[in-house]
């Protein structure tokens, strides 16, 4: 159930990390009352963010001052994506990612819309790539669980080992307000 008509989905993460106050609001629902505020703060500090077009493109590129964060979205109803579906083109797909922002320091985060979800975060985030070895970047992405590999070296996707959207969004804030260092 991976990979057919989730352009939806898409926008729903666009619409989420853009700061839509309607999508957010909604989503923010699904949260303990105590989390909600923090999770609305994306309305007063959105990301500008581009869909990516593409057979082995980036879905989405979330962009602020002190990020750049590529995009791959999964869906599924299922606890697990494994990449092998489709004939293997989303394990080509996470190759060429990897290839592609290994080059220039970036990261691919793979985030995995679970279908079906009550009453809990339906958004979870993985990423994929090595981690740069400093920066906030890098210290965003070690905090981020990996997309597993098989023995095989196919990519999977456990939906309990990911980590909630508005988890991920609370530490970008954190180390984003952090003070910068003097003379740095």
């Amino acid at each position: 159930m991976v990979g057919h008509g989730f352009d939806g989905y898409e926008r729903e993460l666009r619409s989420l990390l853009s700061g839509e106050p309607a999508a957010v609001r909604s989503y923010a629902r699904a949260l303990p009352p105590a989390e909600r505020g923090d999770f609305e703060r994306l309305i007063e500090e959105p990301f500008l963010v581009v869909r990516g077009a593409g057979s082995l493109g980036l879905d989405l590129v979330a962009l602020r001052r002190e990020f750049a964060l590529p995009i791959e979205v999964k869906a599924s109803s299922s606890d697990v994506i494994r990449f092998t579906a489709a004939g293997g083109r989303a394990n080509a797909q996470l190759a060429a990612h990897r290839r592609a922002v290994e080059r220039v320091g970036l990261m691919v985060l793979y985030a995995y819309r679970r279908l079906g979800v009550r009453g809990e975060e339906s958004w979870r985030l993985f990423v994929t790539g090595r981690p740069p070895d400093r920066g906030l970047l890098g210290l965003v992405c070690r905090a981020l669980p990996p997309v597993e590999s098989t023995r095989e070296g196919n990519g999977i996707l456990r939906w309990d080992g990911g980590m909630p959207l508005s988890r991920f969004l609370g530490r970008l804030r954190a180390l984003a307000s952090r003070p910068e260092p003097v003379g740095g």
